[in-house]
């Protein structure tokens, strides 16, 4: 071990990985995974999904443009812990108004670096997702490899992340209302809501449909958000209790929510998707769509068969189930982000069928 090393991974199979750390000096086991994305890092940090998970970025070198106010997905991370091949602490961007690490420090998340994360991402695709503590670097291994054995990766990244109390975000001349079922919402589905013309009231994840219907929407969302989505059954229920009553569209984990609903199951993946470069099959269209990610728990197309829901987009990596479609209930949902920020922008109109099907269904209210 080199002197100047100062902390060290200990992955689950026992493998052990040194370099330096930045942003929060803690200790703290996470599941691990990589993200793809070469640019946007900002995003990932501050994206909801990542709570309880240390993300290994593919992409060299993380931190040349800082942070800025405007960009953040959420106001207070939750992600795992950040680790890195190069980091840069001083950001060449006018637009930054904090550093990565100061940034990770002040949520209590670790961060390394001088991470060989190429190999560390190998040993991810070939083995799957697993344990990882990050620590001092002079901890002894043995006491390291307890401490992973040892602890259990929680199961309510749901409950820690959404609202606990409803909040609105309004725009100009609206047309249209809509509540969001917050499950580890970003901010930028909120932002593209808002720039179509819809007012939106965010909501908890376990809000009742007493409790949406009494805000007449015109619209149900059921955001992204961390883990496994068995894991929130107050929302499968919502859904059961609302579709057909009101279009409804869902992203990510609001997407497998859905199909749960309907009686469809999931299953955690090897090592998930994560990135900004997954290409998806429209099977309605026949186009290619290159998509954000972010999730390690998938859709069983297998078990769509008489659920009522027909498939709708497939990721061409591997067959997955990428999208679903009632068309009697106006609903639908994809596995992918539409949203996404800072890119690809492929999949923007899928915000418009939403719109167009709260259209749809307020016409055919107001001449019953």
């Amino acid at each position: 071990m080199a002197e100047q090393f100062n902390r060290k991974i200990v992955l689950e199979n026992g493998q052990e990985f040194y370099g330096y750390g930045f942003g929060a000096n803690v200790q703290a086991v996470n599941e691990i995974v990589f993200n793809t994305s070469m640019v946007g890092y900002q995003e990932v940090i501050s994206d909801p999904s990542y709570t309880g998970q240390m993300v290994v970025m593919t992409y060299p070198l993380i931190g040349n443009y800082g942070l800025a106010d405007e960009d953040y997905e959420t106001k207070i991370p939750t992600m795992g812990g950040l680790i890195v091949r190069e980091y840069n602490d001083i950001p060449s961007n006018f637009r930054y108004t904090k550093t990565v690490s100061e940034v990770l420090e002040e949520n209590g998340i670790p961060g390394i670096s001088g991470i060989d994360t190429r190999c560390l991402t190998r040993i991810i695709r070939k083995e799957g997702s697993q344990k990882v503590l990050i620590c001092d670097a002079d901890l002894p291994y043995a006491v390291a490899m307890k401490i992973v054995k040892d602890s259990v990766l929680p199961t309510d990244g749901v409950h820690k992340v959404s609202c606990k109390k409803r909040w609105y975000s309004r725009t100009f001349n609206p047309n249209f209302n809509v509540v969001a079922v917050d499950c580890g919402i970003k901010l930028n589905i909120v932002r593209k809501l808002n720039e179509r013309g819809c007012n939106v009231t965010i909501v908890p994840y376990n809000t009742t449909a007493e409790e949406v219907l009494a805000l007449r929407p015109d619209g149900l969302f059921l955001s992204n958000g961390p883990a496994d989505p068995v894991d929130v059954p107050e929302v499968a229920e919502l859904v059961r209790q609302l579709h057909g009553k009101m279009p409804i569209f869902g992203i990510c984990l609001g997407h497998q929510i859905i199909c749960i609903a309907y009686g469809a199951k999931t299953y955690k993946m090897k090592f998930g998707h994560r990135g900004g470069n997954h290409p998806v099959k429209n099977l309605e269209t026949g186009k290619i769509e290159i998509t954000s990610q972010n999730h390690s728990y998938a859709v069983d197309p297998t078990t769509l068969e008489n659920t009522g829901l027909t498939l709708t987009h497939m990721n061409l990596l591997d067959n997955t189930a990428e999208g679903v479609r009632c068309e009697k209930d106006k609903l639908f949902s994809v596995q992918f982000h539409p949203e996404s920020a800072p890119g690809p922008q492929d999949s923007g109109y899928l915000f418009d069928q939403f719109l167009a099907l709260m259209n749809e269904h307020k016409e055919e209210t107001k001449n019953a």
